[in-house]
Protein backbone atom coordinates (compact mmCIF):
# COMPACT_ATOMS: atom_id res chain seq x y z
CA UNK A 1 0.00 0.00 0.00
CA UNK A 2 1.09 3.42 -0.64
CA UNK A 3 0.90 6.07 1.79
CA UNK A 4 -0.95 9.01 1.70
CA UNK A 5 2.18 11.68 1.12
CA UNK A 6 0.39 13.71 -1.32
CA UNK A 7 -1.95 16.26 -0.53
CA UNK A 8 -5.10 16.93 -2.13
CA UNK A 9 -4.84 20.22 -3.17
CA UNK A 10 -3.84 22.41 -6.34
CA UNK A 11 -2.45 25.34 -5.43
CA UNK A 12 -1.92 28.88 -7.81
CA UNK A 13 0.28 31.66 -6.86
CA UNK A 14 1.31 35.12 -8.26
CA UNK A 15 5.09 35.47 -8.65
CA UNK A 16 5.02 39.36 -8.12
CA UNK A 17 2.43 39.41 -5.20
CA UNK A 18 2.86 35.91 -2.90
CA UNK A 19 -1.04 35.74 -3.07
CA UNK A 20 -2.41 32.13 -3.72
CA UNK A 21 -5.48 29.94 -3.83
CA UNK A 22 -5.87 26.59 -3.09
CA UNK A 23 -8.17 24.05 -4.81
CA UNK A 24 -9.29 21.04 -3.91
CA UNK A 25 -8.01 18.56 -6.48
CA UNK A 26 -10.99 16.17 -6.66
CA UNK A 27 -13.06 18.93 -7.87
CA UNK A 28 -10.39 19.55 -10.70
CA UNK A 29 -10.03 17.78 -14.15
CA UNK A 30 -6.71 19.07 -15.84
CA UNK A 31 -6.49 18.61 -19.41
CA UNK A 32 -3.21 19.54 -21.53
CA UNK A 33 -2.38 19.55 -25.20
CA UNK A 34 1.48 18.94 -27.04
CA UNK A 35 1.76 22.84 -27.36
CA UNK A 36 1.65 23.25 -23.18
CA UNK A 37 -2.05 24.76 -23.07
CA UNK A 38 -3.29 23.69 -20.34
CA UNK A 39 -6.98 23.61 -18.73
CA UNK A 40 -8.21 23.62 -15.46
CA UNK A 41 -11.76 22.36 -15.60
CA UNK A 42 -12.91 23.61 -11.65
CA UNK A 43 -16.18 22.12 -10.37
CA UNK A 44 -17.24 23.58 -6.77
CA UNK A 45 -19.56 25.65 -4.87
CA UNK A 46 -20.49 29.22 -5.78
CA UNK A 47 -18.40 30.63 -2.91
CA UNK A 48 -15.42 29.31 -4.02
CA UNK A 49 -16.24 30.16 -7.81
CA UNK A 50 -16.43 33.08 -6.45
CA UNK A 51 -12.86 33.45 -4.66
CA UNK A 52 -11.42 31.92 -8.11
CA UNK A 53 -12.53 34.99 -9.79
CA UNK A 54 -11.53 37.48 -7.73
CA UNK A 55 -8.15 35.80 -7.09
CA UNK A 56 -7.45 36.08 -11.53
CA UNK A 57 -9.92 39.77 -11.47
CA UNK A 58 -6.50 41.76 -11.59
CA UNK A 59 -4.40 39.26 -13.20
CA UNK A 60 -3.32 40.24 -17.07
CA UNK A 61 -3.13 37.66 -19.96
CA UNK A 62 0.51 36.51 -19.71
CA UNK A 63 1.17 37.21 -16.74
CA UNK A 64 3.56 34.66 -14.92
CA UNK A 65 2.35 32.30 -12.05
CA UNK A 66 3.22 29.17 -10.18
CA UNK A 67 1.37 25.93 -10.56
CA UNK A 68 1.46 23.01 -7.35
CA UNK A 69 -0.27 20.03 -7.58
CA UNK A 70 -0.14 17.95 -4.32
CA UNK A 71 3.04 19.49 -3.12
CA UNK A 72 5.24 17.42 -5.98
CA UNK A 73 6.39 20.98 -6.73
CA UNK A 74 6.12 24.64 -8.31
CA UNK A 75 6.03 24.83 -12.64
CA UNK A 76 5.97 28.12 -13.88
CA UNK A 77 2.88 29.05 -16.27
CA UNK A 78 1.88 32.06 -17.81
CA UNK A 79 -2.03 33.04 -17.59
CA UNK A 80 -4.31 33.05 -20.46
CA UNK A 81 -8.19 33.74 -19.46
CA UNK A 82 -10.53 32.08 -17.59
CA UNK A 83 -13.73 31.23 -18.97
CA UNK A 84 -17.38 29.57 -18.28
CA UNK A 85 -17.82 25.96 -18.12
CA UNK A 86 -20.72 24.53 -20.37
CA UNK A 87 -22.42 21.27 -20.41
CA UNK A 88 -24.25 19.46 -17.22
CA UNK A 89 -26.58 20.81 -15.15
CA UNK A 90 -25.37 21.17 -12.04
CA UNK A 91 -27.29 21.82 -8.87
CA UNK A 92 -27.71 25.74 -7.84
CA UNK A 93 -25.10 25.74 -5.54
CA UNK A 94 -22.46 24.57 -7.69
CA UNK A 95 -20.88 26.67 -10.80
CA UNK A 96 -17.72 25.40 -13.49
CA UNK A 97 -15.08 27.84 -14.68
CA UNK A 98 -11.96 27.01 -17.15
CA UNK A 99 -8.85 28.12 -16.32
CA UNK A 100 -6.38 28.75 -18.96
CA UNK A 101 -2.55 28.29 -18.63
CA UNK A 102 0.12 27.60 -20.84
CA UNK A 103 3.50 25.87 -19.82
CA UNK A 104 6.80 25.94 -21.71
CA UNK A 105 6.62 22.98 -23.55
CA UNK A 106 10.55 22.71 -23.02
CA UNK A 107 12.02 23.96 -19.98
CA UNK A 108 15.59 23.99 -21.00
CA UNK A 109 14.98 27.72 -23.07
CA UNK A 110 17.79 26.95 -25.54
CA UNK A 111 15.53 24.15 -27.23
CA UNK A 112 12.24 26.41 -27.26
CA UNK A 113 12.83 27.74 -31.46
CA UNK A 114 10.34 27.81 -33.95
CA UNK A 115 10.04 24.33 -35.85
CA UNK A 116 8.32 25.15 -38.93
CA UNK A 117 7.21 29.04 -40.61
CA UNK A 118 10.73 29.61 -41.58
CA UNK A 119 11.42 31.54 -45.06
CA UNK A 120 12.57 29.51 -47.81
CA UNK A 121 14.59 32.34 -49.32
CA UNK A 122 18.13 31.23 -50.20
CA UNK A 123 20.63 33.68 -50.82
CA UNK A 124 22.80 34.00 -54.47
CA UNK A 125 25.58 32.19 -54.68
CA UNK A 126 25.01 29.71 -52.34
CA UNK A 127 24.75 25.98 -53.23
CA UNK A 128 22.69 23.68 -51.11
Amino acid sequence: MFSNQFSNRITLSKINTQQSIELDQRRVQIRQNQNGLMALSYIAPVFDIMDLENFFDDVISSEKLTLNISDTGEVKVSYRGMVDGKGKNFPQNLDHKIVLLQKPTCLDERENVQITGFSKFKPRGRIS
